[in-house]
């Protein structure tokens, strides 16, 4: 099967060919390919020996796409052909486009800004902690943090609004 991934900011194409029944797959990812043997652990975890090496893979559902936690780093991976009909549903009414959330359960384990801070797109908000594994939140565009509605050893979950970055005018 061909798709057109969304990783991040970066569009990918995959060719994805799965082995019947023997939790095999194949991958090519633009002109590299990979050998891949999986195994699902608990709920929303994948074992995988990719081209001989052992990896674990943490996936959650989001509604903007799949948050996908692999070797200690977060990644959005979104359907880009079904993109633009997901952006128009993609926030509740009470969601504006600054408003940060976890991509999953997870404790809050530090808060980097306060309150007025002037923050850059990407800039690291707020570190969450799932599965043992750190994520950092980061501003979803340059502005200034409205408000930060969490603390410290807060447990949160996917919905909540961590922090609201009101967006800077360019003048």
């Amino acid at each position: 099967m061909k798709y057109r991934l969304k990783i991040s900011e970066e569009t990918a194409a995959l060719d994805v060919s799965v082995s019947a029944g023997k939790q095999n797959a194949e991958f090519t990812i633009g002109e590299k390919a990979y050998s891949v043997r999986y195994r699902t652990i608990p709920d929303h975890c994948l074992h995988m020996i990719v081209d001989g090496k052992g990896v674990n893979a943490f996936v959650a559902d989001g509604g903007e796409g799949k948050h996908v936690f692999l070797k200690g780093k977060s990644f959005l991976v979104r359907d880009a052909d079904q993109l633009s009909s997901r952006r128009a549903k993609r926030r509740g009414p009470d969601q504006t486009p600054g408003d940060v959330t976890p991509p999953m359960p997870s404790v809050v384990v530090r808060i980097m800004v306060e309150e007025g801070d002037l923050v850059k797109k990407g800039q690291g908000l707020i570190v969450v902690t799932a599965m043992k594994m750190e994520t950092t939140l980061v501003a979803p565009s340059d502005g200034r943090v409205k408000k930060i509605n969490t603390s410290i050893d807060a447990k949160v979950a996917p919905g909540n609004i961590l922090v609201e970055v009101e967006e800077e005018e360019n003048e």
